[in-house]
């Protein structure tokens, strides 16, 4: 089995199935294992798709907001991981455990990981980083095989007979690992002991991965156990040998960690998955609200069948345990019928799994893009915003982040007028004296304004530049009710800005984009009349795809 496929092994194609859903996946697939972006012609050769349909399922993905088309470069956008979202809302796990997985990371001041299990893989669904030099971290949703890794060799314990065929087979079709491009190639093949390791694993339940994924990284793997003694997901401390031993690794932190894997699995056991009472069925996404008038504005264009069929994925985002059919065309808004169809589909292709009526999404369903979409950060979610909103506005745009009592500059979109504002990222500011940093101040929580302030040096930078800290004050309590701030000449004579507030899921102000420009191009009236509404449109677009990406991976600022 290769599990960068796109269907079960073996299986027949339902005549049932919807053939331009198994294609928009196909394509989204192939992205993904090129790490995210690929020209038309290498997608139309990497699918064996003819060109046209290419063309119809990329346009039809854009539209939808899971790729962006740059000339004749696709790549996936931060949107997309609302379908492995969807997944690990439906699982639980990261929800439920990972406050307690952060935890853990920060009093054992190490790597922490949760896995579930896939066919003969593994996916990471949650990590918390302890962040250094040298930094170990997994990408979430990258497959890796289970005979390379402590949690592999721990489901493993769970196989039959049909599940141990299939990792045979599949290791004599590939005994290079080919397959799982996410790890290093070894020089010997890393499963000689495996069905040794997996016996050890049975009968001592824990495993000890000691640099079987690549040199120098050691890994502790415990089981999260349901009330039947499965294994739910593994819990994992991940280190490399400049900090431990692999013995030293296990004798200090075996016990903990047993621990807090039972303390997890009472968790879950604790905190049943809620059932939609009356009335409670998630709201119809936005894609079955518009893929008729897409289709209508579009024309054959747009593939309203693959639209329809990912909205049936996002469905399960809320729906409770495993949701009917009835249940997920209610959520999307589809009849029985197309939703029926893309059911058996993604079942087909592995992304879902029935039992008698209810269904659930598999962890093949990260394959998706979110590998590739999972170390996104904020200013690469910005960058494409910033670039249309300086092509609309023919002024150039910028997003920053507050550090200390400056503002640094992490994305720029720039025009190509004689006269611009020259500013590379990386450059720093006063925040005082910027727009920026007068909404980044302003967006400050409590004491948080008045402790930047008092260390502050208010020093006159141009002729209009204030510096009375009591003035300042009220400027930026008006800046916090008003929402945005306009600084005329007071950074440097000629200049003159207006920015607005970038928050998180959460409401917190993380950062701020703005707009600058000479101050003879616009005035003050027209800043506010024609550029103030872009502005605040363009950081609704960056904050819609911030919420998403940040829902179970955490989002640099930087």
């Amino acid at each position: 089995m290769a599990p960068t496929g796109t269907s079960q092994p073996g299986a027949e194609t339902p005549p049932e199935a919807v053939a331009p859903l198994m294609r928009g996946i196909a394509v989204l697939r192939r992205l993904t294992d090129a790490d995210g972006s690929l020209s038309l012609s290498e997608l139309e050769r990497a699918t064996g798709l003819a060109r046209s349909t290419v063309d119809r399922v990329t346009l039809t993905l854009a539209r939808t907001g899971y790729v962006r088309i740059d000339g004749r470069t696709v790549t996936l956008a931060p949107r997309l991981m609302e379908l492995g979202n969807a997944y690990l809302s439906s699982v639980r796990i990261p929800g439920l455990l990972g406050e307690e997985v952060d935890a853990l990371a920060g009093e054992l001041d190490e790597s922490v990981s949760l896995a579930v299990p896939d066919g003969g893989g593994i996916r990471f669904v949650h990590q918390a980083i302890r962040r250094r030099a040298m930094s170990l971290r997994f990408r979430i949703g990258d497959l890796l095989p289970a005979e390379r890794t402590g949690p592999g060799t721990l489901f493993a314990t769970h196989w039959g007979p049909q599940e141990w065929q299939s990792w045979r087979e599949r290791r004599t079709s590939d005994p290079e690992g080919a397959a799982f491009p996410s790890l290093p190639a070894r020089p010997s093949p890393a499963d000689d002991l495996f069905e040794e390791r997996v016996e050890a694993a049975r009968s001592d339940g824990w495993v000890l991965d000691d640099q079987l994924i690549e040199p120098g990284l050691l890994a502790l793997s415990v089981p999260v156990r349901d009330t039947a003694g499965g294994t739910v997901c593994a819990l994992s401390v991940v280190s490399h040998t400049s900090r431990h031993t692999a013995r030293g690794l296990r004798e200090s932190l075996l016990p903990r960690l047993l621990d807090a894997a039972a303390a997890m699995a009472a968790r879950l056991r604790e905190d049943p998955a809620p059932v939609p009472g009356p009335g409670s069925a998630p709201v119809p996404g936005p894609l079955a609200s518009w893929t008729a008038a897409s289709k209508q504005e579009l024309g054959r264009e747009f593939i309203e069948s693959l639209a329809r069929g990912l909205t049936v994925i996002t469905a399960f985002d809320g729906a409770g345990p495993d949701p009917t059919l009835s249940d997920l065309a209610r959520a999307t808004g589809l009849s029985r019928a197309s939703a029926r169809r893309a059911l058996i589909t993604l079942e087909h292709l592995g992304y879902v799994t029935a039992d008698g009526r209810g269904h659930r999404l598999t962890p093949r369903v990260l394959a998706l893009g979110y590998p590739s979409l999972s170390r996104i950060t904020l200013p690469r979610i910005a960058q494409p915003h910033l670039a249309a909103l300086a092509g609309r506005i023919h002024d150039s745009a910028s997003l920053a982040v507050l550090v200390d009592d400056s503002v640094q500059y992490t994305a720029r979109a720039a025009t190509h007028r004689i006269m611009n504002v020259d500013i590379t990222v990386g450059t720093r500011f006063p925040a005082y004296a910027t727009s920026l940093g007068r909404v980044l101040l302003a967006g400050l929580p409590g004491d948080g304004l008045r402790t930047v302030l008092a260390h502050a040096e208010l020093r006159p930078l141009a002729p209009h530049t204030l510096t009375r800290r009591t003035e300042l004050e009220a400027v930026l309590h008006q800046v916090r009710a008003q929402g945005y701030a306009l600084v005329d000449e007071e950074l440097e004579a000629g200049l003159r800005s207006v920015s607005v507030p970038v928050r998180d899921r959460a409401g917190a102000t993380v950062a701020a984009i703005n707009v600058a420009m000479h101050s003879s191009s616009r005035t003050v009236e027209e800043c506010l009349e024609q550029v103030l509404p872009q502005l605040l449109v363009t950081a609704g677009s960056i904050e819609s795809e911030l919420h998403v990406a940040s829902r179970y991976t955490d989002v640099a600022v930087v």
